[in-house]
């Protein structure tokens, strides 16, 4: 332990010295940043729902506390951009006032020279938040959602999704040849309730001149048979093209050959912030296969912001830095705390937009999700060009 706390200090003590004070005056209303901005967003998020289900749900006390804990990476990971912003505010203001910066400047220091700890705080908080959002939140946030509904009595399973739409393409078999792939199955199922599929409807057009039509109540997945089993329905059957001949069956059960995809689209988070990038990916693959392209759309969009949403943290850093750093700046702990709050809500209401706009196809996924990003950026650069002056 105490070689690595003297490496470390070697390491500290081999920064300039400047470098040392700034990132020294910065990490103080770093700290107060990220417990103001989290305690505020906790209470409005989850604190008073879970006040509400102790006093009218009967929750247990022990449980609201657990499911707090485990709520509380999320909102870490919006605090860390809003008090990166705050503090660099704070900070630099407070240096501008005291004529801290003033004597830099009379001795040559240039301004972007001395925000230069500040974007590289900023740029540690964006690695930070996206090693939190990516590795920490998603497993946190579907423990907490399991934790509470299972404490109130509520199923999971059945919310898991409805409407599960699942197109399989290939090969026409027992044909003439073919050059490319065609639709051969189509899974419906109404509803995904208590780990089955309820209301399903199987379209089956894989082999040449037959079609089957396949109806039953509930499908559940066998894994060790990689095999679905239909239960209480009947298998309608069309052969030939020119004249067709249509024969019934019913069954109590029935085996399908079918991949468990079906079962992995019902189980989709529905909300992308609970997976992690790689869970994104996948679900992106599993959702082109399904032909959903307006959720793989905007999965692309989701992607693309796990990398994005880290950056506001260099971007907010660079804005608080500049802002804070003009010559006789004097900005107090509330009308800094005022004015990040005003900045923030600008940053992500044109986030809101141009992440409706990707959704919706208006713009790529990237410039969706970058353009925010890029803005704030050339905004930071016009203020710290204006600080310099």
């Amino acid at each position: 332990m105490r070689r690595g706390q003297s490496r470390l200090l070697r390491l500290w003590h081999r920064i300039p010295l400047m470098d040392r004070w700034l990132l020294g005056e910065l990490i103080g209303p770093l700290l107060f940043g990220i417990a103001a901005f989290t305690a505020v967003t906790l209470s409005v998020g989850v604190l008073f729902e879970l006040v509400r289900k102790v006093a009218e749900a009967g929750l247990p006390l022990a449980i609201a506390i657990k499911v707090l804990i485990l709520r509380l990476p999320g909102f870490l990971v919006l605090s860390f951009p809003m008090a990166t912003l705050m503090a660099t505010l704070l900070a630099f203001s407070r240096l501008s006032s005291g004529s801290e910066l003033t004597a830099l400047r009379s001795i040559g220091v240039a301004t972007y020279r001395f925000v230069i700890p500040a974007l590289v705080m900023a740029g540690l908080m964006s690695a930070l938040t996206f090693v939190f959002n990516d590795v920490i939140v998603p497993p946190a946030n579907r423990a907490g959602h399991i934790t509470l509904h299972r404490s109130i009595g509520r199923s999971i399973d059945s919310e898991r999704g409805s409407n599960i739409i699942y197109p399989r393409y290939g090969f026409i078999t027992h044909g003439p040849p073919q050059k490319q792939e065609r639709l051969t199955q189509l899974f419906y199922a109404k509803e995904f309730f208590e780990g089955e599929m309820q209301d399903v409807t199987l379209l089956d057009m894989s082999r040449f001149g037959q079609k089957q039509v396949l109806n039953a109540k509930s499908a559940v997945y066998d894994e060790d048979r990689g095999m679905w089993e239909f239960r209480d329905g009947s298998i309608v059957t069309i052969d030939g093209v020119a004249k067709p001949k249509t024969t019934t069956a019913r069954f109590t059960t029935y085996s399908y050959p079918m991949g468990n995809a079906p079962l992995d689209l019902a189980e989709l988070p529905s909300d992308a912030n609970n997976m992690t990038v790689k869970e994104s990916v996948a679900a992106l693959a599993l959702l082109e296969e399904a032909g959903d392209t307006k959720a793989a759309r905007k999965m692309r969009v989701r992607i693309q912001e796990k990398f994005s949403f880290p950056a506001i943290c260099l971007v907010f850093g660079l804005i608080g830095a500049s802002l804070g750093a003009r010559p006789n700046s004097r900005t107090s702990r509330s009308q800094g705390f005022g004015i990040s709050v005003l900045l923030i809500f600008v940053y992500y209401l044109l986030a809101f937009v141009f992440s409706s706009l990707g959704v919706k196809g208006t713009l790529t996924p990237l410039l969706s999700a970058w353009s925010p990003v890029l803005i704030g950026l050339g905004g930071g650069v016009l203020l710290l060009r204006q600080a310099s002056r």
